[in-house]
C-alpha cells in the first residue's frame, strides 16, 4: 500500500486538528450564544458537546446561575430630610441567554447601575422611620421596579434586600433619647397601673374586713405567729384606733360610775 503524499497528510492533519479544535464543552449551567457571520442563531447552544468552527462562528458563554450583586454604599436623603448611607444586595439570574449577550454588553454591570439609581429613588421617597420599619415593603418594591427595567434583556431579579443603614452620629444620639423617653414613659405606666391595681386590692380587702371585723383579729394573730417564728426578743403588737377608742370610753365610764358615790357620800 503506498503511503500518502505528504501535502495531502499535512492537509488531512489540519482538518483534524481544526475539528478538534471546533469541539466545545458547556457544562449544565452554560448556554453558548453563537454567531454566524455575525448574526445569532435564534436558540443558544448546550449543555454538552457543540461545534464552534471558527472563524466563521464565534461564541459567548452565558451562566444561567444565580449571581449576587452588592450594590455599593449609596449617600440617599429621606423626605424627611435626613441624610443615611445605604447598600443592599441583588439577587439575579440570566432567564434569556441570546437577549443578555446581544442587547447589553454588560448584564451585571447594566444591572448594578440600575440597582444603584432605583435604590437612591425609592428611599428617597420614604421618611426615615418607614425606612428602619418597612424594610420589607421597601424591598419588594425595589425588586419590582429593578425587574422590570431588566426583563428586556433577559435577566431576572430575585431579590433585593436593603443590607446596611448607617446613620448620621447625631440622629443616632437622638433616636437613643427617644428610646430612653419611651421606656421611661411605659414604666411610669407599668408602675401607676401596679399602685391602682394595688389600691384597688386594699379597698376589696378593707369592704372585706368591714364585713367581717372577726377578720381583723385573725390577721393580728396571723402576724404574731410570722413575728414568733423569727424568735425575736422584741414584738410590736399593732393596736386597731378602735380599740383604743372602745378602751377611752371603757375608762371613762368607770371613772364616771366611781364619781358618783363619792358624790352622793358628800352629801
Amino acid at each position: 500500500m503506498s503511503e500518502l503524499p505528504i501535502p495531502f497528510a499535512i492537509l488531512i492533519a489540519i482538518v483534524v486538528l481544526y475539528l478538534v479544535n471546533s469541539i466545545k464543552i458547556l457544562r449544565e449551567y452554560e448556554r453558548g450564544v453563537i454567531f454566524r457571520l455575525g448574526r445569532a442563531l435564534p436558540t443558544p447552544k448546550g449543555p454538552g458537546i457543540i461545534l464552534v468552527f471558527r472563524p466563521i462562528d464565534q461564541i459567548i458563554r452565558i451562566s444561567l446561575r444565580q449571581e449576587v450583586l452588592e450594590v455599593p454604599a449609596q449617600d440617599v436623603i429621606t423626605r424627611d430630610n435626613v441624610t443615611i448611607k445605604v447598600n443592599a444586595v441583588v439577587t439575579l439570574y440570566v432567564v434569556d441567554p441570546n437577549n443578555a449577550a446581544i442587547k447589553v454588553s454588560n448584564y451585571v454591570y447594566q444591572t448594578s447601575q440600575l440597582a444603584q439609581t432605583t435604590l437612591r429613588t425609592v428611599l428617597g421617597e420614604v421618611e426615615l422611620d418607614e425606612l428602619l420599619s418597612h424594610r420589607d415593603k421597601l424591598n419588594l418594591r425595589i425588586q419590582s421596579i429593578m425587574d422590570q427595567r431588566t426583563e428586556p434583556f433577559g435577566v431576572k431579579v430575585i431579590s433585593v434586600e436593603v443590607k446596611q443603614v448607617d446613620l448620621p452620629e447625631q440622629m443616632q444620639r437622638a433616636m437613643a433619647k427617644q428610646a430612653e423617653a419611651e421606656r421611661e414613659k411605659r414604666s411610669k405606666i407599668i408602675h401607676a397601673e401596679g399602685e391602682f391595681n394595688a389600691a384597688q386590692r386594699l379597698v376589696d380587702a378593707a369592704q372585706l374586713l368591714a364585713e367581717q371585723p372577726i377578720t381583723l383579729q385573725l390577721r393580728y394573730l396571723q402576724t404574731l405567729t410570722e413575728i414568733g417564728v423569727e424568735k425575736n426578743t422584741t414584738i410590736v403588737f399593732p393596736l386597731p384606733v378602735e380599740l383604743l377608742s372602745l378602751l377611752q370610753k371603757t375608762g371613762l365610764q368607770g371613772k364616771m360610775e366611781t364619781e358618783k358615790p363619792q358624790a352622793g357620800a358628800q352629801s
